[in-house]
């Protein structure tokens, strides 16, 4: 007994880590989550899918085994016992009793014990009578037996229970993977050219997985995730998705969402046409098909390609279609595409002066916003990856987001999914396009342009009225030294050259100077590029010449950006898909079942209270006991009211 409670202590918490902790997710989402020292530690104890570990199915087993025999054990007896009355109970056995009084009478005996039999139909008691030798008769009763019929299910519910356990977790496969006949697939190859030992098929008894489903697709296998690889699981049916619709919050946030399907029977070739919604699963030949989640299909997308480190503004149309790969060159550098995710509705939180997106905006932003949700957009999530195999991530929102009271285009870029995203701040002009930056940078990183601006804000800064001809020249240089300093590298560059070539002392004053003159040779880069964009030469406001200080700061994180090129997402096609979770749990009725049995087998055992009396019933007395399966105090107060009401009932 005592080690089947421990086992199912194991099992409950076994159980609450199962609901707790996320099962069945790809082994590096778990290695991003925990670490390598503890997910080893959680992978070898089987937590990442508890329900289907080896030792989790062995205890289940040995509690259906050793179960299943206490049943067939103590059922016999217990029946009996259910239909005994113990009528043949002694005198001296009842006297023994610890509940128990002799109650006299002076009346006709035939009279009180017809008496005594009404009093035991009121109170609910099920009797049988017994006239003995010596001539007296002894009523004995008993109400409450089913509270022993909570033990028979209560122990009946366990057996359910474990065996519809050990059914959904297909300890068939589990045999077929220790034998050697299955095991996981770790390559990543198209769904026809994955091997045998790596498909279960259709007459598979349980399974658990999701597939996404395109607008228009049709699929006909699930993808099993085994942790360190997957197994494909064929499907008895075609399952089709019509249409997906979905409705917003005025916010964006998604209100209901549901998907138009035909699922095709493979056998018979029956079709069924119906829409399933969330929480209104479609059940298809044994399967269950749950409406799960919804996203990209494979969007047709518009890029503009700009070259984010050089002088070039020419805007490269570029076309992609999300969840693909191409072929990509920038100059001479080659690169593969691996385009993501399109996300038409992107729900961030934001202030009072604008969005704020959740991810930390590191070289860009701050994020201390309190907590108000708003849609800031489409956007596009991608990867470039060199000759090399490196790789960086990168997310470009395709509308200027307001941060601070300002518009700017926001590129986030990461090195591995264990990162979160830090931010290009690209400011909007005042057309709300990227154009006006790009000119000003192509300015400023032209060697030839930035040097006559250098000679420009030099001249306006009066060096021209100074009657040394080598200070004049000394600072000329020193304003052509700045922009190129910062053109190389921005300003981490000049801070570099700052600490390496001068005093600690002056450092500020100097660093002071040199931004100063920056900032006045972007000021004129400004006015340069509004003439290059056919646009009069503007009055520098206030608003003018944040943008031109944004500018600058944009430019300069740029060199850590990760790639030379820009790629913004100007226009799309969106195509829709589905995402459903398929499975076939077999067991999960048995479990249903199991779970209500155990709910009243627990209500039987502890409400329904077992008694029985026994009334001996001599010549001029009755010899009354009473008991229970288990003594309590409401069984003390019982007995007291039992035996004044035979007392008074007797004396009548």
């Amino acid at each position: 007994m005592r080690f089947a409670i421990t086992l199912l202590t194991v099992i409950a918490i076994a159980s609450i880590i199962g609901t707790v902790l996320k099962q069945n997710e790809p082994y590096p989402s778990y290695v991003i989550e925990f670490g390598q020292f503890w997910f080893t530690i959680f992978e070898w104890l089987g937590l990442f899918d508890v329900y289907h570990s080896s030792w989790f199915l062995l205890i289940l087993l040995f509690l259906v085994t050793s179960t299943t025999l206490c049943i067939y054990r103590n059922t016999p007896g217990m029946l009996r016992e259910m239909r005994s009355f113990r009528e043949n109970a002694g005198e001296n056995s009842l006297k023994a009793f610890a509940h128990q009084s002799t109650l006299p009478f002076n009346s006709e005996r035939p009279v009180k014990i017809n008496q005594l039999q009404q009093w035991l139909q009121a109170k609910k008691y099920v009797f049988k009578q017994q006239e003995r030798a010596d001539g007296s008769v002894l009523l004995a009763g008993k109400i409450g037996s089913l509270q022993k019929l909570g033990y028979f299910l209560a122990h009946a519910a366990i057996v359910l229970i474990c065996i519809g356990g050990l059914m959904d977790g297909n300890v068939l496969l589990k045999m077929q993977q220790v034998l050697g006949n299955k095991r996981a697939e770790t390559r990543d190859l198209p769904q026809s050219q994955i091997p045998a030992a790596s498909r279960l098929g259709p007459g598979n008894l349980s399974y658990r997985g999701n597939v996404t489903v395109p607008t228009g697709a049709t699929v006909d296998v699930v993808f099993l995730n085994t942790g360190d690889g997957y197994m494909v699981q064929e499907l008895p049916f075609d399952l089709r998705l019509d249409r997906f619709h979905i409705e917003h919050y005025p916010t964006g946030q998604p209100k209901l969402f549901a998907s138009d399907v035909t699922v095709t029977d493979k056998t018979t070739g029956k079709s069924l046409q119906t829409t399933i919604k969330v929480n209104h699963p479609l059940v298809f030949n044994g399967v269950s098909i749950y409406q799960a989640s919804f996203g990209d299909g494979g969007s047709k997308l518009d890029l503009t390609q700009w070259d984010l480190l050089g002088a070039n503004t020419n805007a490269v149309p570029v076309t992609a279609r999300s969840q693909q790969n191409l072929a990509y060159q920038f100059g001479q550098r080659h690169y593969k595409l691996e385009v993501g995710d399109f996300r038409l509705f992107n729900i961030e939180d934001v202030d009072d002066n604008g969005a704020k997106p959740k991810h930390s905006m590191q070289n860009a932003m701050s994020v201390t916003a309190e907590r108000k949700a708003q849609n800031i957009g489409p956007s596009i999530q991608f990867k470039l990856r060199d000759q090399q195999g490196q790789a960086k991530e990168f997310l470009n929102y395709m509308q200027p987001v307001v941060i601070e009271g300002r518009p700017y285009f926001l590129s986030g870029v990461r090195g591995s999914p264990a990162e979160p995203f830090s931010y290009l701040r690209i400011p909007a002009d005042e057309n709300g396009k990227i154009d006006t930056y790009m000119q000003l940078k192509a300015i400023l990183l032209d060697k030839a342009q930035a040097q006559q601006l250098a000679d420009i804000v030099a001249t306006a800064s009066g060096s021209e009225n100074n009657a040394n001809p080598a200070l004049k020249t000394q600072f000329r240089q020193s304003v052509a030294w700045a922009i190129e300093r910062f053109a190389a590298g921005g300003f981490p560059e000049i801070d570099r050259f700052l600490q390496n070539s001068v005093p600690a002392d002056k450092r500020e004053l100097v660093a002071t100077t040199y931004i100063r003159l920056i900032q006045g040779i972007a000021v004129e880069a400004y006015q340069r590029a509004q003439v290059r964009m056919g646009q009069p030469r503007q009055e520098i406001n206030q608003d003018r010449f944040r943008f031109v200080i944004d500018s600058l700061v944009a430019i300069s994180t740029s060199f850590d950006y990760g790639a030379p090129v820009l790629l913004q997402l100007s226009g799309f096609e969106e195509v829709k898909a589905s995402g459903f979770q398929i499975t076939r749990s077999p067991g999960k009725n048995l479990v249903y079942l199991g779970s209500l049995m155990l709910v009243l087998g627990v209500f039987a055992m502890f409400y329904i209270k077992e008694r029985r009396v026994w009334l001996l019933v001599k010549t001029d007395s009755v010899l009354f006991a009473m008991a229970a399966n288990r003594k309590s105090m409401d069984l003390d107060e019982e007995f007291r009211q039992h035996s004044q009401e035979l007392q008074q009932l007797l004396q009548e």
